[in-house]
């Protein structure tokens, strides 16, 4: 199934359950899903890698915005960004662990010869291509450069 057709499922299960905080959440998702649709115009409606893409900026924002209502002693409100983030990692693919993350790098390193941090783009690129979902490259990255000598 899909990523859509999970919002749509999960929406209604939601509303049936009588759960409002998941139900908004969901809400928002889809909300933010068309607007990104309708950016992308003319062009197709976004694929699910792209989704992924869209749900894991969707958690680092409210990560931010958690880190601030903590700082301004407001945790109700950091709360319900967390009740959120809870809702949104439930549609992301399961991440690697540290380990699988790091044979992931050695064997994009293997896979393109990369010998030094020049190289660096295209183990990134290989990475992508092959664990996008998957990875997050924000960690992936300052691994590269450790493998790669950088």
């Amino acid at each position: 199934m899909d990523l859509r057709s999970r919002f749509t499922e999960e929406m209604k299960t939601s509303m049936k359950a009588g759960t409002a905080p998941r139900t908004s959440a969901i809400r928002m998702i889809i909300a933010k899903m068309k607007d990104a649709d309708i950016a992308a115009r003319p062009g197709p409606p976004l694929d699910d890698a792209a989704l992924v893409g869209l749900l894991r900026s969707m958690v680092k924002s409210r990560r931010e915005s958690v880190e601030m209502y903590r700082q301004g002693n407001r945790p109700e409100l950091a709360e319900k960004e967390e009740a959120e983030i809870a809702v949104i990692e439930a549609f992301l693919p399961q991440q690697m662990d540290e380990a699988a993350m790091a044979a992931a790098v050695a064997e994009a390193v293997a896979e393109t010869a990369a010998t030094s941090s020049k190289d660096m783009g295209r183990v990134m690129a290989a990475l992508k291509a092959r664990h996008a979902a998957a990875l997050d490259m924000g960690k992936a990255g300052p691994m590269v450069k450790a493998a790669l000598g950088g």
